[in-house]
């Protein structure tokens, strides 16, 4: 098991910049790739970063690309998310997830957070 605990949401005003983290407790955390997914209200949670285990390699949805990086610590266990130039469109409940591969398919996650607000002002 692998329990993840995100932190850093809040309410930021259009063009700023928040940074998320994730807290891993549990088996190895180097051993899982790891993703970032947010879910506004009436819509799908869609997928926002991924990275693999050693974080070599990342990978973003289109409308993030330039604006938000993901990165982790595995000395800390430790995902992050930073995002900059927030857009009202960004507001969301952001989650983490662990999984053996680094994918755009929340499916393919075992484990997820309980999520942290991000609220975006226009």
């Amino acid at each position: 098991q692998v329990q993840l605990v995100e932190s850093g949401g809040g309410l930021v005003q259009a063009g700023g910049s928040l940074r998320l983290s994730c807290a891993a407790s549990g088996r190895t955390f180097s051993n899982y790739a790891l993703g970032w997914f947010r879910q506004a209200p009436g819509k799908a949670r869609e997928f926002v970063a991924a990275i693999t285990w050693s974080g070599s390699r990342t990978y973003y949805e289109d409308s993030v690309k330039g604006r938000f990086t993901i990165s982790r610590d595995n000395a800390k266990n430790t995902l992050y998310l930073q995002m900059n130039s927030l857009k009202p469109d960004d507001a969301a409940v952001y989650y983490c997830a662990a999984g053996p591969i680094a994918t755009t398919s929340a499916g393919r996650y075992n484990y997820w957070g309980q999520g942290t607000q991000v609220t975006v002002s226009s």
